[in-house]
């Protein structure tokens, strides 16, 4: 049987984006068959090059972001550079992006404006916090979003409130810029127009926080921070084994509780002692509950705490670092890995996640060099060889 084809083949997307939010977006798409087109400045692109030089001399934000897409360099500050990137978005499915608030209107390519002049654009403008409202021009970093979205509060110790360790606020920006694009491209197919999409990295953030918004707004307090531990669930937390290792596990019902008791504590009693028997009773007495724990399985090694847990029907996992994580044994089993090519050289990369049976694997292309398919973009577009060559004399393109 054939394979189906990657269900974005034949969609051209044009993007004038930078950081995270955005390049996160159009690397999904680019995975997944698109065509992007990312627009960088002339002088350094993407400010998310330099970064670090964590990947072989390249930037590991960029590299993650990025892989798949055709970069050009060109300066939206000449009305020559703008009229490039006008003509490319004419023949184009999709435009995103997420440049500073103001600034993608005064060059003409907000979604709005662009969705007029091109009934069948989709196009996606990602903000920090929309377009309107007072917060409207305030500078929007992943950092300070997480902060204004609450998740910093409810994230850390109780002494001590922490960000999360991944730009939290610009993947759930991404992820809606991306699945907004989906649904605006199912829409075309039925309506034959596309139409504006507008994500902010506040309104992303804030509906992952539905669960402690909620739970505060219908009455409840907020959740207190604490740590690897659960709020109202006992035993839930990370312990440490006799190698030094760290066990996590989660009791989920009282039934499991008498599991753990008898067959990773050595003590059935505690399956239906009062103070120890129910969840309630469990959390009213942490600490002695935890240190029932943490004795038992102090003992042993992780490998051996984590088969005996598995073993009793107990939920466990092993706190690992990036470093275990890239030698997971789960992805490797699954055969998770890739490799991209890059300027410096084959990269590793994971798959993404969508996982489509029966179709073409995710394209994964290479990680592009700052304006590197400047020529072969602009005489797609209709550009003669000469006129590309005034355009680069005049630092129009690079």
């Amino acid at each position: 049987m054939d394979q189906l084809p990657l269900p974005l083949e034949g969609v051209t997307v044009v993007a004038v984006e930078q950081a995270v939010a955005a390049p996160f977006a159009t690397r999904q798409l680019a995975d997944l068959g698109a065509r992007v087109i990312k627009v960088e400045r002339i002088d350094g692109g993407d400010f998310a090059r330099g970064y670090d030089t964590a990947a072989r001399g390249l930037a590991s934000h960029f590299v993650w972001c990025n892989r798949g897409k055709e970069s050009i360099a060109v300066d939206l500050k000449d009305a020559r550079g703008l009229d490039v990137v006008r003509r490319l978005v004419a023949e184009a499915d999709v435009f995103v992006q997420n440049l500073a608030q103001g600034a993608a209107a005064r060059l003409g390519l907000d979604a709005a404006g662009l969705c007029a002049a091109h009934p069948r654009l989709v196009a996606v403008d990602i903000s920090g916090y929309g377009a309107g409202g007072p917060y409207a021009d305030k500078r929007a970093y992943d950092m300070l979003v997480q902060c204004e979205a609450g998740l910093v509060s409810v994230t850390g110790t109780p002494e001590q409130p922490v960000k999360a360790g991944i730009p939290a606020a610009d993947i759930a920006a991404g992820m809606y810029a991306f699945s907004g694009v989906l649904a605006a491209l199912v829409r075309r197919g039925t309506t034959g127009r596309g139409g504006p999409v507008e994500v902010s990295m506040l309104e992303a953030l804030a509906e992952w926080m539905g669960h402690p918004l909620h739970h505060a707004l219908h009455g409840g307090a907020s959740p207190a921070r604490t740590g690897l531990a659960h709020a109202v669930i006992a035993p839930y937390d990370a312990y440490a084994a006799a190698d030094g290792g760290q066990v996590l596990l989660s009791v989920q019902n009282d039934r499991e509780w008498q599991r753990l008791a008898e067959r990773v504590l050595g003590r059935p009693d505690l399956g239906t002692d009062p103070e120890f028997a129910t969840n309630a009773a469990r959390v009213a007495h942490r600490e002695r509950t935890d240190a029932l724990v943490a004795k038992a399985l102090g003992a042993l090694d992780a490998d051996e705490a984590l088969e005996r847990l598995q073993a009793a029907g107990i939920a466990c996992a092993r706190l690992r670092d990036v470093h275990e994580l890239a030698a997971h044994p789960q992805l490797a089993a699954r055969d998770r890995w890739r490799e991209t090519g890059s300027p410096a050289g084959p990269l590793r990369a994971l798959l993404p996640p969508i996982t489509l049976p029966g179709g073409k694997e995710p394209l994964m292309g290479d990680v592009p060099a700052l304006g590197q398919h400047t020529g072969a973009v602009l005489r797609a577009a209709g550009m003669t060889d000469d006129e590309i060559a005034a355009l680069r004399r005049d630092g129009v393109v690079a």
